[in-house]
């Protein structure tokens, strides 16, 4: 099984970031759930991820939920998506977006693949 490590920082700021480290089984509302408790956050809001490329340009999205808006293409959902299905490349980065208002923005990279799972953690885990 393969687990991905993704650094996750704000797009205003990359000293400020968390590693989450997390199973390529998992989907991205366990991602989702990892950031927000990382940086320490309540999950009362809406958010989205976008499939990025090396720079930083969004693609397909892949959301909490469907909301009211348009889309160029239907968006996936955070629930029903594995993240693995979604690594294209080894550099694989991620848009995530929070609270629409306040219009909180992450980068996601991911930084290693490894097939050695911890048995300490608990996955998701930021470390």
């Amino acid at each position: 099984m393969a687990i991905l490590k993704f650094r996750v920082y704000f797009e205003e700021d990359e000293s400020v970031y968390r590693d989450v480290v997390i199973r390529h089984t998992q989907h991205f509302s366990d991602l989702h759930d990892a950031i927000l408790k990382g940086f320490e956050f309540d999950n009362k809001h809406k958010a989205t991820f976008y499939r990025s490329n090396d720079h930083w340009l969004r693609g397909r999205e892949i959301s909490l939920e469907k909301y009211d808006k348009e889309y160029k293409a239907p968006p996936l959902l955070m629930a029903e998506t594995t993240i693995g299905s979604e690594i294209r490349d080894p550099n694989q980065r991620f848009i995530y977006q929070y609270d629409f208002n306040k219009n909180w923005t992450f980068l996601v990279e991911l930084i290693n693949v490894s097939k050695e799972e911890n048995p300490k953690f608990e996955y998701p885990v930021t470390v």
